[in-house]
């Protein structure tokens, strides 16, 4: 019994570790692309060279770790789907991330929880309680905090975008709900990267244009970080969600230093209440959903 208490809490541990590394990663991406877009990368141009430089990365997990089978798909029509709808999500992202200072668009892009929730209830047709629904207004009071509507010194256009950028996050976490049942998760994460590979090609001759070296080896940094971040936050899933999901908002705090250290963006007091209610709206809704599936979990039977 002692064993397998140690083994779990080494997964717990390292699913932990891995989690806040994932959490450092995405940070450096955004750091990374932040300062592209200043030397005037677009976010189509973005998109291709996050999957382009991430693409290594996944192919040496796949060396060390997996075999070329884990790549296979088995259902093709639904990587078509989830790359679309992850690869628009992505780029508006990555708009957000060009019009809004780093904090705040990190904040806005955790609200993709929230409208997790919805979604749920919309399309999965699952039930909400008074609790969850409870959470998803609050999350909304941190965002209007941050916006701070007529008040703001924030572009409501880079709000907007941020928002609806967290809703596609939001639909691709309820479509990985599926389509983690028959693909793989190496899989998954390949056939995005050479999809986003693919689309941003077709977008490059409108949008690249010639770049300092500089500015190449910031988003080469960015690709590299988005994909060790993604298969960190994989490993990660080796602990229960409902314990590894709180240091995602690490990310926030990551963020508001690099958004002071590389662009002097001192984080203002709406800010960080209005991200303090965003974290505490998204932990609440992973802490009732663990509970949710305590309740709904089959009760196990002890081995006679």
């Amino acid at each position: 019994m002692g064993d397998y208490a140690a083994h779990d809490h080494d997964h717990v541990v390292s699913g932990i570790l891995c989690r806040i590394g994932s959490g450092l990663s995405f940070s450096t991406m955004g750091a990374m692309f932040k300062l592209a877009s200043i030397g005037g990368f677009s976010a189509p141009e973005l998109v291709f060279y996050r999957s382009l430089f991430s693409l290594p990365v996944v192919l040496l997990w796949v060396w060390k770790r997996e075999s070329v089978a884990a790549l296979r798909p088995n259902n093709p029509l639904a990587h078509v789907w989830r790359s679309s709808l992850g690869l628009v999500s992505m780029g508006l992202t990555f708009q957000a991330l060009i019009l809004l200072p780093l904090a705040d668009a990190t904040a806005i892009n955790f609200t993709a929880p929230i409208f997790a929730t919805i979604l749920s209830f919309l399309v999965l047709k699952e039930q909400v309680g008074v609790h969850r629904w409870g959470a998803v207004v609050l999350g909304f009071i941190g965002v209007l905090i941050i916006a701070r509507p007529g008040g703001s010194s924030l572009p409501a256009l880079g709000v907007i975008i941020a928002l609806i950028a967290a809703t596609g996050q939001a639909g691709v976490t309820t479509t990985l709900r599926h389509l983690q049942r028959s693909e793989n998760v190496v899989s998954i994460v390949f056939w995005f990267a050479v999809a986003g590979i693919v689309v941003g090609a077709l977008m490059m001759p409108f949008f690249a244009h010639q770049r300092p070296l500089v500015d190449f080896a910031l988003v080469i940094a960015g690709g590299c970080a988005g994909g060790i971040g993604q298969l960190l936050m994989t490993t990660s899933l080796r602990a229960p969600v409902s314990v590894v999901s709180a240091f995602d908002y690490l990310q926030i705090v990551a963020a508001t230093i690099y958004g002071w250290l590389l662009f002097s963006d001192v984080p203002r007091a709406s800010t960080i209440i209005g991200a303090g209610l965003i974290a505490g709206s998204g932990l609440y809704t992973a802490w009732r959903e663990h509970r949710r599936r305590l309740r709904e979990a089959p009760t196990a039977v002890p081995a006679v």
